[in-house]
């Protein structure tokens, strides 16, 4: 599959996903092995009323769709994918009415594990609200003996 149809492929797989529609997330910029996905700030997230401050799961959410992208465009994994860990760091609210980017990495694929991190920052791009460590499946698929026998 060649660079054009994969980023395809992840846009299709970010607009597919319910909670990425809800959030607005939009895909900005796809490498291999990387991805940028940002998303607008709105009140329906907010997760302290009086400070307006997003709350962290929709962070969350951007953290992990934007990681399951760099994995997807990344040249040496396959094209499906699905989140086994993702540790995330809060450093600090992002501030309210800014949109909100996140920056993955894929920098390791193993036979069956992607490895991927993460940052989310606000306009101040220097000043992150979280990062990211996470692994994610990269095997094909396919049936093989080892996963044959197991229980379905």
């Amino acid at each position: 599959m060649d660079r054009k149809q994969r980023a395809e492929l992840v846009r299709h797989f970010t607009n597919a996903i319910p909670y990425s529609r809800a959030l607005d997330m939009r895909l900005d910029e796809l490498g291999d092995g990387d991805a940028v996905i940002s998303m607008p700030y709105d009140s329906r997230f907010v997760g302290d009323p009086d400070t307006g401050v997003i709350h962290g799961g929709a962070v969350s959410a951007l953290m992990d769709t934007t990681g399951g992208a760099a994995v997807m465009s990344h040249p040496d994994a396959p094209v499906v994918t699905a989140t086994l860990d993702l540790r995330i760091d809060y450093m600090r609210a992002a501030v309210p009415g800014q949109r909100i980017v996140c920056r993955a990495e894929c920098y390791h694929v193993t036979r069956s594990v992607a490895f991927i991190r993460a940052v989310a920052h606000d306009d101040d791009s220097e000043n992150p609200i979280a990062t990211a460590n996470g692994a994610f499946t990269a095997d094909s698929g396919k049936i093989t003996k080892r996963s044959a026998g197991a229980p379905a």
